[in-house]
């Protein structure tokens, strides 16, 4: 790039999920910031504790062979992107795990950091990484909180509050994706921005052009259809009230697997169908005939703000989800049930009438939730006062 404006603006150093693995709202909002700033992407290892399961063999296995043959870029060529799969120490319970990660990421990142000449902001997603504050050669912390991950199943959550607590106190800059979140960090008496999901409509309205993926064409129709991690967070009781009362069509749970409740298993009506490309979701939606969340009213879900939520009112297809603080302000495009009873009704519902024109109507408000508009804000909270002057630009 030589003396351009672009590298003297602020790259960024991020730490998340691995890149390509899944479509992270991390991912969307730097997609867009990669045309004017580069990107240091460090795929990390996550939280999960070790344990003798499939989920921690196949992530494992994952990992080495990623470290010993790395991939570049998600195994395609994105400008302004560089992926890094630093080797990291799988546990971060006890003061030496900490130290040990802490001194193998930065010997491993250090170099690369200072081998930039333009301010570098890190961004994190996870707080596993708290220990580098103050190490590493960046000029701002920012943590991007998307979720309360102490909540999670199979997760470390002292290790985890002790992580975020330092997070919290020692990062200049505190973002959230849902109100729950942002006054459970406000409870360290620092600022936090609010900025929630955003929305690809042109990629959600394309399934025209996409076809139907495999396992789909076989199933008894009408399909009602969840996409998403198939975990403990999934109620069980919601999927089989409803399976129970269906007198046809199919329930599809179509995802990665983590340990889900066994009777999932055992439905009548149910098939669980492996994970497919974010490119092809769309045509899955096309041959959905009602979109479900069942989740389970539990402190994790109560906290999270799911990224398929605004994906699902994306397709016009209709939406029944469990009555949650994050889908509570969409009420009014979109059904809501606090018990198995009501789920299984309302699906049922919808399977016949389909989208009610009045929340067809409230929809329309997903115009002002792009992924571009979200960039534009994050770029703004995050970088003030680091970026290039506005008239170079």
């Amino acid at each position: 790039m030589g003396d351009s404006t672009a590298d003297r603006r602020p790259a960024l150093l991020v730490f998340s999920d691995d890149w390509g693995r899944h479509p992270s709202s991390c991912q969307h909002l730097v997609r867009g910031l990669l045309t004017k700033h580069r990107v240091l992407w460090v795929n990390t290892i996550g939280m999960r504790r070790p344990a003798l399961d499939r989920v921690t063999v196949v992530r494992t296995l994952g990992k080495l062979r990623e470290w010993v043959r790395p991939r570049k870029n998600g195994d395609a060529p994105v400008p302004n992107l560089r992926v890094l799969s630093p080797k990291m120490w799988p546990w971060f319970t006890r003061p030496h795990d900490r130290w040990l990660n802490r001194l193998l990421l930065l010997r491993q990142l250090v170099p690369v950091v200072r081998s930039l000449e333009c301010p570098v902001i890190a961004v994190t997603t996870i707080p596993v990484v708290a220990d580098l504050i103050g190490r590493l050669p960046v000029a701002r912390w920012v943590y991007y909180c998307v979720d309360d991950f102490r909540k999670w199943p199979g997760f470390d959550p002292a290790a985890i509050e002790r992580m975020e607590g330092l997070m919290v106190r020692s990062a200049d800059v505190l973002l959230t994706v849902s109100e729950t979140l942002q006054d459970r960090l406000s409870q360290w008496g620092k600022e936090c921005c609010l900025l929630t999901h955003g929305v690809d409509l042109d990629h959600w309205q394309s399934a025209a052009e996409r076809s139907a993926p495999p396992g789909l064409e076989r199933l008894e129709r009408p399909l009602v259809v969840f996409w998403g991690l198939v975990d403990l967070r999934l109620d069980a009781q919601f999927v089989a009230r409803l399976a129970g009362e269906m007198s046809r069509g199919t329930i599809v749970l179509l995802g990665p697997e983590a340990n889900p409740d066994p009777r999932l298993t055992r439905l009548n009506r149910v098939v669980r169908l492996p994970a497919v490309p974010y490119e092809q979701l769309p045509s899955v939606a096309r041959e959905a005939a009602v979109l479900v969340m069942p989740y389970g009213d539990l402190p994790v879900t109560r906290a999270m703000q799911p990224l398929k939520l605004k994906e699902y009112l994306a397709t016009g297809k209709p939406v029944v989800v469990r009555d949650l603080p994050a889908n509570r302000p969409w009420h009014d495009a979109l059904d809501l049930a606090r018990t198995p009873e009501q789920f299984s009704a309302m699906v049922r519902q919808r399977l016949v009438g389909g989208l009610p024109e009045d929340q067809a109507a409230a929809r329309l408000r997903l115009v002002t939730e792009s992924w571009t508009e979200k960039t534009r804000q994050f770029e703004q909270i995050v970088m003030v006062g680091l970026a290039a002057p506005a008239e170079d630009s």
